[in-house]
């Protein structure tokens, strides 16, 4: 345990995107109920994920992290988190089977529900009110009392999640994962799609490979590699009274764990070293990321990894690095070679979304699939320029057809973005475009090893 630290510490250090309460002692009294709920994850879940992104910064995996940009009461349904789940199965299937690499798949459900904002407030007509900071906090419709920070939203938040997990749970141990069901996870408006079809392609290459395993006696019922998979969550550590109350001392080691998830990163607006953040994150023994901006500087960088994971263990800390496609190749290596240069063992991710909004002449915000790929190919390139690893992907992304991202094969446009948006926050690609972004990482992880290999048996 680390000294001097408590779940509660972080209260006593400068803190940003924080909400005001009017009733004190009402959001105290919510924050005692959920100290006694049960959790949400388990300390052996998050330890054990642990262990697979140590495998990651060696080299030896791939991090697939996606979902909502932030998840809502409204849009709360089984349907939904079930065609999230899919596309995330068939992301994994087509790098693992394209890529020859195992895959670490975290989803970003079940906790994201704050967010954080550029302006405290926001003025429409001449009225302005508190900006919207995700569900967990307010509403938001454009309206005095659904603006007003509730702290009861927390329950609601809690039960959402629990009920979430539950059948991500059941999802990935009762069958559904099952890699028979490779065919099924297709979603029907991506079918007849170019990457509907490539990946059809690719599943009658696997199940053909499953049958011949078959014959060798490797079946759903004597391998449970084949009807099962191991799915994580994530979420932003923004909202710390919640991410307290549910900070729990693991019985096994007398380590506390935040029980919310089992990966919790630190924002790219929230990473002061000495801010109540880092501070929060410093203590908890799960599996933590960190976003890092073009704003971020290597020293910093080192500075913040040195109070976030001072032991320097594997698979601790993630660098979720969202530069923008036009400053990734000036900011990202000089971040490489201090990371390199200190000798901090970490994983490097990819988040090609959020450097890469505009906002379209009709007043849509929009990501453009270009910038969105194009920020993932210098990604890469840096990497292989630099001697490092590329080891994840961080995308906002959702199993509805949505039009909230223009482009992609899709070719969904400007005139047309609008026909489908249905994001509370940000915009999210679509099954297709996570489809079509998933085989051009496999090419890029394939020729990542396969080069890793050739420089291995040279110097051999």
């Amino acid at each position: 345990m680390k000294k001097g630290w408590s779940p509660d510490s972080w209260r006593a250090m400068p803190i940003r995107q924080v909400p005001e309460y009017s009733d004190a002692a009402a959001l105290s009294r919510v924050e005692e109920r959920l100290r006694r709920f049960p959790p949400l994850v388990f300390a052996g879940e998050a330890r054990r994920l642990k262990e697979r992104l140590a495998a990651v910064a060696e080299g030896n995996a791939f991090l697939l992290q996606g979902g909502d940009c932030a998840e809502s009461f409204a849009e709360f349904h089984p349907n939904n988190i079930r065609d999230s789940f899919k596309v995330l199965l068939q992301a994994a299937a087509v790098l693992t089977f394209g890529a020859a690499c195992p895959v670490v798949k975290v989803g970003r459900m079940a906790g994201q529900f704050a967010k954080p904002r550029t302006s405290e407030t926001e003025t429409r007509g001449g009225v302005t009110l508190p900006s919207y900071r995700g569900d967990i906090i307010n509403s938001m419709e454009f309206d005095e009392n659904a603006r007003r920070p509730d702290p009861e939203r927390m329950l609601e938040a809690f039960s959402q999640a629990a009920a979430t997990l539950n059948l991500l749970r059941a999802f990935a141990q009762g069958g559904y994962a099952d890699l028979h069901r490779v065919h099924a996870w297709n979603l029907d408006f991506v079918a007849g799609s170019p990457q509907g079809e490539r990946y059809r392609e690719l599943a009658d290459r696997l199940t053909e490979t499953l049958d011949f395993m078959a014959a060798c006696g490797l079946t759903s019922e004597t391998t449970p590699q084949i009807r099962e998979t191991e799915f994580y969550t994530c979420h932003e550590a923004l909202f710390l009274a919640y991410e307290e109350a549910l900070t729990r001392i693991d019985s096994t080691t007398g380590d506390w764990y935040d029980c919310s998830a089992h990966f919790l990163w630190l924002g790219d607006r929230t990473r002061q070293a000495d801010g109540a953040h880092a501070e929060f994150l410093s203590g908890i023994e799960n599996p933590i990321g960190m976003k890092c901006g073009p704003t971020l500087e290597p020293d910093d960088l080192i500075r913040l990894i040195d109070r976030l994971n001072p032991e320097n263990e594997p698979g601790r800390m993630t660098l979720i690095t969202r530069m923008g496609a036009d400053k990734v190749e000036a900011k990202l290596p000089p971040l490489l070679r201090a990371v390199r240069r200190e000798g901090r063992s970490v994983v490097w991710c990819c988040d090609p979304m959020h450097g890469n909004r505009i906002t379209l002449k009709n007043g849509y915000n929009t990501r453009p699939f270009d910038r969105i790929m194009a920020e993932v190919r210098r990604f890469f390139a840096i990497h292989g320029a630099e001697g490092t690893y590329a080891g994840g992907i961080h995308c906002e992304m959702t199993g509805q057809n949505v039009t909230e991202c223009i482009g992609g094969a899709q070719a969904i446009s400007e005139a047309s973005v609008g026909e489908r948006y249905f994001t509370h926050c940000d915009p999210r690609l679509n099954a297709s475009q996570m489809i079509e972004l998933a085989f051009e990482l496999a090419d890029a992880i394939k020729a990542e090893r396969t080069g890793s290999q050739r420089e291995l048996r040279a110097a051999s």
